[in-house]
């Protein structure tokens, strides 16, 4: 099979969907890879590593999408989009439920379309979307505390607190991968920490691993209102797979916020938690609504891209090694995991999930493989 790597050019997107290892394992079970050139020179992985990994290293995007299968990280730019087709696999995150204008784009492409956010594994987690949530996670308690500095139009408030005076006090919504990661470092950092969440089981985790160091509630209203309003940062960490994510925050409860603190919406890959939130790059990460600090980047762990291709690229690799060695119809068919990542195939949408949120209809995965 012949498998292609493009340069990533959404905003400071510097990772990458393969390493020279996985292209060296590719090669060796004899697949033809195209590695596009400076795809991952930012982080340390070069043309020449590549080319010694049995890669060819071409000079277009062109080249890359004229393969059987690409692998990257973001969905297709406005630039990417003529470039699919039909025959083309693409395996990367979409984050379509977020995007209606974007999943027409893939239904017209007729091209095959697996999202890395929807992959389930043997114990019903996401093992794809795991190592990035954990990154972002880690990362939003980072920007959140940044963004809270003076200068870019925060309270001025030291998460950490000094003696005598109060921590930041830090709301986060969600405990799953996301929250357990933010509530890690907000608590090594000193912050005064409440995770709100609705699994009991997931709370007594939270007693369990942070003891008296974190507090917990059951997320409902008027606890998620009580929480947001006395917080310095707030963390959106919820997630529904592949759906979008629900608005927990009203732009009421928004302004209603104390002037200056900030959100850190890291749901804004699947449209948000807040009324108030829209997607920022990392070129401008920033903007002030009802006078909160909103972060809103929707690749946030672009930020840290080596550690984050390091991270994505061991979870995927097995998955793409199986697309390569099987046949992508039956890498689908075998793996019902694998096949739950598959979003748009033929033109038609085989992720229920999706077709229910965007209101288009729906044709099981089995149904599409089928008829191929």
């Amino acid at each position: 099979m012949r498998i292609g790597v493009p340069r990533e050019i959404k905003d400071h997107e510097f990772r990458v969907g393969l390493t020279p290892q996985g292209v060296r394992a590719l090669c060796e079970a004899g697949h033809e890879v195209c590695v596009e050139t400076h795809a991952g020179s930012a982080v340390g992985f070069h043309d020449a590593q590549y080319r010694e990994a049995g890669a060819g290293i071409v000079a277009s995007a062109q080249e890359i999408y004229a393969c059987d299968l690409v692998i990257k990280v973001k969905e297709p730019q406005a630039a990417e989009i003529p470039l699919l087709r039909k025959g083309l696999v693409l395996f990367c995150y979409l984050h379509l439920a977020a995007s209606r204008e974007l999943t027409e784009q893939l239904l017209h492409s007729g091209a095959t379309c697996i999202a890395y956010e929807t992959v389930v594994d043997a114990q019903g987690t996401l093992p794809l979307l795991t190592p990035m949530s954990a990154v972002a996670g880690r990362l939003a308690i980072q920007m959140g505390a940044w963004a809270l500095t003076m200068a870019n139009g925060g309270s001025g408030v030291l998460l950490s607190g000094l003696p005598g005076v109060a921590p930041g006090r830090v709301a986060i919504l969600g405990g799953g991968v996301v929250g357990a990661n933010a509530a890690r470092i907000a608590v090594g950092m000193g912050a005064d920490v409440t995770v709100l969440e609705r699994d009991v089981k997931r709370m007594q985790h939270f007693e369990d691993v942070f003891g008296a160091s974190l507090k917990t509630r059951y997320s409902e209203a008027d606890a998620i209102e009580e929480c947001v309003r006395e917080a310095d940062l707030v963390v959106g960490a919820v997630l529904l797979p592949g759906k979008h994510a629900p608005k927990l925050i009203s732009r009421e409860l928004v302004q209603s916020m104390r002037h200056g603190s900030v959100l850190v919406d890291v749901a804004i890959d699947q449209g948000g938690c807040a009324a108030t939130s829209r997607p920022t790059t990392h070129s401008q990460p920033l903007y002030v609504e009802e006078g909160v600090v909103h972060y809103c980047v929707t690749n946030m762990p672009a930020a840290t891209a080596r550690t984050s291709t390091l991270a994505l690229t061991q979870a995927t690799f097995p998955y793409v090694l199986a697309l390569a060695n099987q046949g992508v119809q039956l890498a689908l068919q075998d793996d019902a995991g694998l096949r739950d990542g598959l979003n748009v195939c033929a033109g038609k949408i085989t992720y229920r999930h999706l077709a229910e949120d965007l209101g288009l209809p729906f044709t099981p995965a089995e149904a599409v493989l089928a008829s191929i």
